[in-house]
């Protein structure tokens, strides 16, 4: 899972992405986002071929629109526009508000709990179908998100250490990376739906 989802790699865009934030600010980013990944590869673990068949969604499709939504995020970061205030009056006075937005997206799905993560758990609920497996699934699951979640409380550290030239730099260039990413998951999604095109 630490593989597949890397959280080592996803670190500088966190702290990219929470850098306007005071520190009790990004540690309930971090936890919404930490618990977010959890439940999304719980529910996936034991609910994700019955989601995907009820909408009749491939997961090459959700990896194309994970991609997009990736994609959209980082034009954001080369831009230095990530984290400006957009909301109204009455959501500027709501506790947290732009906090949550990022934590559930982009921050645990898709750039953590992506069509990678997902479709990996999926694979593993369809080859291990024991009671037992799935009691080690969830385990290594809870273990993966306190794991994300010590990772990031290491988030101030790492924006202090840069400043603010620096952090802006590291932003563009993640900025850049992010997309590249986006771009390959769009690319890989529509290769798997139309392999003709890859003749």
């Amino acid at each position: 899972m630490v593989a597949v989802i890397n959280p080592f790699g996803v670190l500088p865009v966190f702290v990219n992405m929470t850098n306007h934030q005071t520190k009790a600010e990004r540690n309930h980013t971090n936890l919404i986002t930490s618990f977010s990944v959890g439940v999304i590869l719980l529910v996936s673990l034991f609910f994700g071929k019955i989601i995907l068949s009820l909408f009749s969604i491939s997961i090459n499709s959700f990896r194309i629109a994970g991609g997009i939504l990736i994609i959209s995020i980082a034009m954001t970061m080369i831009s230095g526009k990530l984290g400006e205030d957009k909301q109204n009056k009455d959501e500027k006075n709501a506790d947290f508000a732009n906090m949550n937005s990022i934590a559930v997206v982009p921050l645990a799905m898709p750039i953590l709990a992506g069509p990678g993560a997902i479709s990996s758990t999926i694979v593993w609920a369809s080859q291990y179908s024991s009671w037992f497996d799935w009691i080690g699934f969830s385990f290594a699951i809870i273990l993966f998100s306190l794991l994300c979640y010590g990772l990031f409380r290491s988030g101030p550290t790492i924006v202090n250490a840069l400043g603010k030239t620096g952090s802006n730099v590291v932003t563009r260039i993640m900025g850049l990376i992010l997309m590249s990413l986006g771009i390959e998951s769009i690319v890989v999604g529509i290769t798997k739906l139309f392999p003709g095109l890859t003749h």
